[in-house]
Protein backbone atom coordinates (compact mmCIF):
# COMPACT_ATOMS: atom_id res chain seq x y z
CA UNK A 1 0.00 0.00 0.00
CA UNK A 2 -1.05 2.36 1.03
CA UNK A 3 0.96 8.34 -0.65
CA UNK A 4 2.73 11.45 -1.82
CA UNK A 5 6.23 12.44 -0.72
CA UNK A 6 6.98 16.15 -0.71
CA UNK A 7 9.85 18.33 0.53
CA UNK A 8 7.81 21.11 2.12
CA UNK A 9 10.68 23.33 3.31
CA UNK A 10 14.47 23.61 3.17
CA UNK A 11 14.57 21.73 6.45
CA UNK A 12 14.54 17.96 6.63
CA UNK A 13 10.86 17.12 6.64
CA UNK A 14 8.97 14.21 8.10
CA UNK A 15 5.47 14.42 6.66
CA UNK A 16 2.40 13.29 8.46
CA UNK A 17 -0.53 12.02 6.39
CA UNK A 18 -3.81 10.37 7.29
CA UNK A 19 -5.21 7.21 5.62
CA UNK A 20 -6.20 4.84 8.50
CA UNK A 21 -6.73 5.40 12.25
CA UNK A 22 -7.47 2.17 14.06
CA UNK A 23 -8.49 1.27 17.59
CA UNK A 24 -10.18 4.61 18.26
CA UNK A 25 -12.20 5.07 21.44
CA UNK A 26 -15.96 4.78 21.03
CA UNK A 27 -16.42 8.26 22.46
CA UNK A 28 -15.26 9.92 19.25
CA UNK A 29 -17.68 8.09 16.97
CA UNK A 30 -20.33 10.74 17.55
CA UNK A 31 -18.12 13.57 16.26
CA UNK A 32 -19.10 14.38 12.69
CA UNK A 33 -17.45 17.43 11.25
CA UNK A 34 -16.84 20.10 13.84
CA UNK A 35 -13.73 20.91 15.79
CA UNK A 36 -13.09 23.35 18.58
CA UNK A 37 -10.19 25.61 19.48
CA UNK A 38 -6.67 24.66 18.48
CA UNK A 39 -6.33 25.67 14.84
CA UNK A 40 -8.69 23.15 13.21
CA UNK A 41 -11.72 24.13 11.17
CA UNK A 42 -14.83 24.62 13.30
CA UNK A 43 -18.58 24.27 12.92
CA UNK A 44 -20.83 27.19 12.01
CA UNK A 45 -23.38 26.01 14.61
CA UNK A 46 -23.39 27.78 18.00
CA UNK A 47 -21.69 25.76 20.75
CA UNK A 48 -21.80 26.52 24.47
CA UNK A 49 -18.57 26.77 26.54
CA UNK A 50 -19.44 23.48 28.26
CA UNK A 51 -19.99 21.79 24.89
CA UNK A 52 -16.69 23.23 23.66
CA UNK A 53 -14.80 21.70 26.56
CA UNK A 54 -16.49 18.33 25.98
CA UNK A 55 -15.80 18.34 22.25
CA UNK A 56 -12.20 19.45 22.80
CA UNK A 57 -11.62 16.38 24.98
CA UNK A 58 -13.14 14.19 22.25
CA UNK A 59 -10.96 15.80 19.60
CA UNK A 60 -7.85 15.16 21.65
CA UNK A 61 -8.77 11.48 21.61
CA UNK A 62 -9.53 11.60 17.90
CA UNK A 63 -6.14 13.08 17.04
CA UNK A 64 -4.15 10.39 18.81
CA UNK A 65 -2.01 8.70 16.11
CA UNK A 66 -2.40 5.14 17.39
CA UNK A 67 -1.45 3.52 14.06
CA UNK A 68 1.20 5.05 11.82
CA UNK A 69 2.49 4.24 8.32
CA UNK A 70 5.97 5.65 7.71
CA UNK A 71 6.93 6.03 4.04
CA UNK A 72 10.58 6.95 4.50
CA UNK A 73 11.49 6.45 0.84
CA UNK A 74 9.74 6.79 -2.50
CA UNK A 75 12.30 4.86 -4.54
CA UNK A 76 11.34 1.42 -5.80
CA UNK A 77 12.91 -1.20 -8.05
CA UNK A 78 9.52 -2.29 -9.40
CA UNK A 79 7.36 -0.37 -11.87
CA UNK A 80 3.81 -1.31 -10.98
CA UNK A 81 1.63 0.60 -13.43
CA UNK A 82 -1.05 1.51 -10.89
CA UNK A 83 1.29 2.72 -8.12
CA UNK A 84 0.24 6.06 -6.60
CA UNK A 85 3.38 6.59 -4.53
CA UNK A 86 5.79 7.43 -7.30
CA UNK A 87 9.44 8.42 -6.85
CA UNK A 88 9.47 12.20 -7.13
CA UNK A 89 12.40 12.48 -4.74
CA UNK A 90 15.21 10.24 -3.54
CA UNK A 91 15.58 12.10 -0.24
CA UNK A 92 15.63 9.97 2.94
CA UNK A 93 15.62 11.59 6.35
CA UNK A 94 18.81 10.98 8.38
CA UNK A 95 18.46 8.15 10.88
CA UNK A 96 18.54 10.29 14.03
CA UNK A 97 15.95 12.70 12.66
CA UNK A 98 13.71 9.77 11.71
CA UNK A 99 14.06 8.40 15.23
CA UNK A 100 13.21 11.82 16.69
CA UNK A 101 9.99 11.92 14.67
CA UNK A 102 9.04 8.42 15.75
CA UNK A 103 9.70 9.32 19.38
CA UNK A 104 7.37 12.33 19.04
CA UNK A 105 4.67 10.05 17.70
CA UNK A 106 5.14 7.54 20.53
CA UNK A 107 4.82 10.38 23.04
CA UNK A 108 1.57 11.40 21.28
CA UNK A 109 0.04 7.93 21.59
CA UNK A 110 1.42 5.81 18.72
CA UNK A 111 1.02 2.07 19.38
CA UNK A 112 1.58 0.61 15.91
CA UNK A 113 4.17 1.46 13.26
CA UNK A 114 4.29 0.20 9.69
CA UNK A 115 7.26 0.94 7.42
CA UNK A 116 6.59 1.21 3.71
CA UNK A 117 7.71 3.06 0.59
CA UNK A 118 8.60 2.93 -2.23
CA UNK A 119 10.50 -0.24 -1.42
CA UNK A 120 11.74 0.08 2.19
CA UNK A 121 14.48 -2.57 1.81
CA UNK A 122 16.08 -0.65 -1.06
CA UNK A 123 17.75 2.06 1.06
CA UNK A 124 21.10 0.86 2.44
CA UNK A 125 20.06 -2.72 1.52
CA UNK A 126 17.65 -2.84 4.44
CA UNK A 127 20.07 -1.64 7.15
CA UNK A 128 18.31 1.71 7.61
CA UNK A 129 14.98 -0.07 7.88
CA UNK A 130 16.38 -2.64 10.30
CA UNK A 131 17.71 0.06 12.62
CA UNK A 132 14.30 1.79 12.65
CA UNK A 133 12.53 -1.51 13.36
CA UNK A 134 14.95 -2.22 16.22
CA UNK A 135 14.51 1.31 17.62
CA UNK A 136 10.70 1.05 17.59
CA UNK A 137 10.68 -2.32 19.34
CA UNK A 138 13.53 -1.89 21.83
CA UNK A 139 13.62 1.84 22.59
CA UNK A 140 9.98 2.82 22.01
CA UNK A 141 8.59 -0.54 23.16
CA UNK A 142 5.82 -0.48 20.53
CA UNK A 143 3.44 -3.46 20.68
CA UNK A 144 3.30 -3.78 16.87
CA UNK A 145 6.09 -3.17 14.34
CA UNK A 146 5.42 -4.13 10.71
CA UNK A 147 6.74 -3.70 7.16
CA UNK A 148 5.16 -3.69 3.70
CA UNK A 149 7.58 -4.72 0.94
CA UNK A 150 7.64 -6.19 -2.55
CA UNK A 151 10.03 -8.78 -1.15
CA UNK A 152 12.64 -8.58 -3.90
CA UNK A 153 15.43 -7.18 -1.70
CA UNK A 154 14.93 -9.25 1.44
CA UNK A 155 17.72 -11.62 2.48
CA UNK A 156 17.76 -14.22 5.25
CA UNK A 157 20.66 -12.37 6.87
CA UNK A 158 18.24 -9.47 7.52
CA UNK A 159 15.94 -11.80 9.47
CA UNK A 160 18.92 -13.12 11.40
CA UNK A 161 19.90 -9.59 12.45
CA UNK A 162 16.53 -7.84 12.85
CA UNK A 163 13.85 -10.53 12.80
CA UNK A 164 13.46 -10.51 16.58
CA UNK A 165 12.25 -6.89 16.44
CA UNK A 166 9.66 -7.37 13.67
CA UNK A 167 6.10 -8.51 14.35
CA UNK A 168 4.54 -8.53 10.86
CA UNK A 169 5.87 -8.60 7.30
CA UNK A 170 3.44 -7.96 4.43
CA UNK A 171 4.54 -8.82 0.89
CA UNK A 172 2.77 -7.34 -2.12
CA UNK A 173 1.69 -9.89 -4.71
CA UNK A 174 -0.98 -9.13 -7.30
CA UNK A 175 -0.96 -12.38 -9.25
CA UNK A 176 0.23 -15.97 -9.07
CA UNK A 177 0.80 -15.96 -12.82
CA UNK A 178 4.29 -14.64 -13.60
CA UNK A 179 3.16 -13.34 -17.00
CA UNK A 180 0.51 -11.21 -15.28
CA UNK A 181 3.05 -9.85 -12.79
CA UNK A 182 5.24 -8.84 -15.73
CA UNK A 183 2.30 -7.01 -17.37
CA UNK A 184 1.54 -5.18 -14.13
CA UNK A 185 5.18 -4.26 -13.55
CA UNK A 186 5.57 -6.19 -10.30
CA UNK A 187 8.78 -7.84 -11.41
CA UNK A 188 12.53 -7.34 -11.64
CA UNK A 189 14.06 -8.88 -14.73
CA UNK A 190 13.22 -12.56 -15.06
CA UNK A 191 13.17 -13.33 -11.34
CA UNK A 192 10.08 -15.17 -10.15
CA UNK A 193 8.07 -12.97 -7.83
CA UNK A 194 5.94 -15.93 -6.74
CA UNK A 195 8.94 -18.15 -5.92
CA UNK A 196 10.39 -15.34 -3.83
CA UNK A 197 7.06 -14.96 -2.03
CA UNK A 198 7.18 -18.60 -0.92
CA UNK A 199 10.80 -18.21 0.23
CA UNK A 200 9.97 -15.20 2.39
CA UNK A 201 6.92 -16.95 3.82
CA UNK A 202 9.19 -19.80 5.00
CA UNK A 203 11.63 -17.31 6.56
CA UNK A 204 8.73 -15.68 8.41
CA UNK A 205 7.76 -19.06 9.83
CA UNK A 206 11.36 -19.81 10.82
CA UNK A 207 11.97 -16.44 12.51
CA UNK A 208 8.47 -16.16 14.02
CA UNK A 209 7.31 -13.13 12.02
CA UNK A 210 3.61 -12.96 11.09
CA UNK A 211 3.24 -13.20 7.29
CA UNK A 212 0.73 -11.12 5.32
CA UNK A 213 -0.04 -10.62 1.62
CA UNK A 214 -1.29 -7.42 -0.05
CA UNK A 215 -2.89 -7.51 -3.52
CA UNK A 216 -4.09 -4.66 -5.74
CA UNK A 217 -6.97 -5.79 -7.92
CA UNK A 218 -6.89 -4.29 -11.41
CA UNK A 219 -7.80 -5.05 -15.01
CA UNK A 220 -4.99 -7.59 -15.39
CA UNK A 221 -5.84 -9.81 -12.41
CA UNK A 222 -9.53 -9.15 -11.71
CA UNK A 223 -10.60 -12.46 -13.30
CA UNK A 224 -7.97 -14.56 -11.55
CA UNK A 225 -8.89 -17.11 -8.89
CA UNK A 226 -6.22 -16.94 -6.18
CA UNK A 227 -8.01 -19.14 -3.65
CA UNK A 228 -5.70 -22.16 -3.91
CA UNK A 229 -2.48 -20.12 -3.87
CA UNK A 230 -3.52 -18.01 -0.89
CA UNK A 231 -4.74 -21.06 1.01
CA UNK A 232 -1.40 -22.78 0.43
CA UNK A 233 0.60 -19.77 1.66
CA UNK A 234 -1.77 -19.36 4.62
CA UNK A 235 -1.02 -15.71 5.54
CA UNK A 236 -2.45 -14.30 8.76
CA UNK A 237 -4.14 -11.67 6.59
CA UNK A 238 -4.71 -11.11 2.87
CA UNK A 239 -5.48 -7.45 2.21
CA UNK A 240 -7.16 -6.91 -1.13
CA UNK A 241 -7.17 -3.34 -2.49
CA UNK A 242 -9.18 -1.90 -5.35
CA UNK A 243 -6.98 -0.03 -7.85
CA UNK A 244 -7.15 3.67 -7.03
CA UNK A 245 -6.40 6.86 -8.97
CA UNK A 246 -4.75 9.84 -7.26
CA UNK A 247 -4.35 13.05 -9.24
CA UNK A 248 -0.70 14.04 -9.64
CA UNK A 249 0.51 10.57 -8.65
CA UNK A 250 -0.88 7.98 -11.07
CA UNK A 251 -3.37 10.16 -12.93
CA UNK A 252 -3.41 13.65 -14.42
CA UNK A 253 -1.01 15.82 -16.42
CA UNK A 254 1.77 15.92 -13.82
CA UNK A 255 1.62 12.22 -12.93
CA UNK A 256 4.65 9.98 -13.45
CA UNK A 257 2.31 7.06 -14.17
CA UNK A 258 -1.01 6.79 -15.97
CA UNK A 259 -3.03 4.13 -14.19
CA UNK A 260 -6.39 4.61 -15.91
CA UNK A 261 -6.00 1.35 -17.84
CA UNK A 262 -5.68 -0.56 -14.55
CA UNK A 263 -8.91 0.75 -13.00
CA UNK A 264 -11.81 -1.64 -12.39
CA UNK A 265 -15.41 -0.91 -11.48
CA UNK A 266 -16.91 -1.40 -8.03
CA UNK A 267 -18.95 -4.27 -9.42
CA UNK A 268 -15.85 -6.01 -10.76
CA UNK A 269 -14.19 -5.63 -7.38
CA UNK A 270 -17.22 -7.09 -5.61
CA UNK A 271 -17.24 -10.04 -8.03
CA UNK A 272 -13.58 -10.70 -7.21
CA UNK A 273 -14.41 -10.64 -3.49
CA UNK A 274 -17.35 -13.01 -4.00
CA UNK A 275 -15.10 -15.45 -5.87
CA UNK A 276 -12.74 -15.50 -2.88
CA UNK A 277 -15.34 -15.42 -0.11
CA UNK A 278 -14.16 -18.83 1.14
CA UNK A 279 -10.73 -17.41 2.06
CA UNK A 280 -11.00 -16.66 5.80
CA UNK A 281 -8.01 -14.28 5.98
CA UNK A 282 -9.31 -11.94 3.22
CA UNK A 283 -9.69 -8.28 4.24
CA UNK A 284 -11.13 -6.08 1.44
CA UNK A 285 -10.18 -2.42 1.00
CA UNK A 286 -12.42 -0.84 -1.62
CA UNK A 287 -12.03 2.75 -2.83
CA UNK A 288 -15.11 3.61 -0.78
CA UNK A 289 -13.18 2.85 2.40
CA UNK A 290 -10.00 4.69 1.43
CA UNK A 291 -9.44 8.12 2.95
CA UNK A 292 -6.25 10.17 2.52
CA UNK A 293 -4.49 13.18 3.85
CA UNK A 294 -6.25 16.35 2.71
CA UNK A 295 -7.62 14.98 -0.56
CA UNK A 296 -10.29 17.68 -0.72
CA UNK A 297 -9.01 18.88 -4.09
CA UNK A 298 -8.63 15.38 -5.55
CA UNK A 299 -4.94 15.14 -4.70
CA UNK A 300 -2.69 14.58 -1.68
CA UNK A 301 -1.50 17.79 -0.08
CA UNK A 302 1.13 17.61 2.68
CA UNK A 303 0.58 18.81 6.20
CA UNK A 304 3.25 20.68 8.11
CA UNK A 305 6.16 18.61 9.42
CA UNK A 306 5.81 17.02 12.85
CA UNK A 307 9.48 17.85 13.40
CA UNK A 308 8.63 21.53 12.99
CA UNK A 309 5.19 21.93 14.58
CA UNK A 310 4.57 18.75 16.59
CA UNK A 311 2.12 15.91 16.08
CA UNK A 312 -1.21 17.48 17.05
CA UNK A 313 -0.57 20.66 15.10
CA UNK A 314 0.37 18.67 12.00
CA UNK A 315 -2.85 16.65 12.26
CA UNK A 316 -4.89 19.86 12.38
CA UNK A 317 -3.32 20.93 9.07
CA UNK A 318 -4.14 17.60 7.45
CA UNK A 319 -7.81 18.06 6.55
CA UNK A 320 -8.72 15.40 9.14
CA UNK A 321 -12.02 16.96 10.13
CA UNK A 322 -13.52 16.64 6.65
CA UNK A 323 -12.25 13.22 5.70
CA UNK A 324 -12.31 10.75 8.54
CA UNK A 325 -15.93 9.77 8.93
CA UNK A 326 -18.34 7.65 6.94
CA UNK A 327 -22.01 7.36 7.80
CA UNK A 328 -23.23 3.77 7.83
CA UNK A 329 -26.41 2.33 9.23
CA UNK A 330 -27.45 5.59 10.84
CA UNK A 331 -24.28 6.04 12.86
CA UNK A 332 -20.87 7.55 12.22
CA UNK A 333 -17.97 5.14 12.18
CA UNK A 334 -14.29 5.34 11.33
CA UNK A 335 -13.22 4.71 7.78
CA UNK A 336 -9.95 2.91 6.97
CA UNK A 337 -7.50 5.29 8.60
CA UNK A 338 -3.86 5.26 9.73
CA UNK A 339 -1.48 8.10 10.15
CA UNK A 340 1.01 8.28 7.31
CA UNK A 341 4.50 9.69 7.67
CA UNK A 342 6.00 11.04 4.47
CA UNK A 343 8.48 13.59 3.19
Amino acid sequence: MQFSSVVASPKLVLQLCISTLQCIMASVFSIVCFWTAGGCKGTTSPVSPVDCQLEQRKVQNATTPTSVNYHFTRKCNYKCGFCFHTAKTSFVLPLEEAKRGLKLLKESGMEKINFSGGEPFLHEKGEFLGKLVQFCKLDLQLPSVSIVSNGSMIKETWFQKYGDYLDILAISCDSFDEATNQLIGRAQGRKSHVDNLHKIRNWCLQYKVAFKINSVINTFNVDEDMTEAITQLNPVRWKVFQCLLIDGENAGEKALREAERFVISDQQFEEFLDRHSSVPCLVPESNEKMRFLDCREGRKDPSKSILDVGVKEAICFSGFDEKMFLKRGGKYVWSKADMKLEW
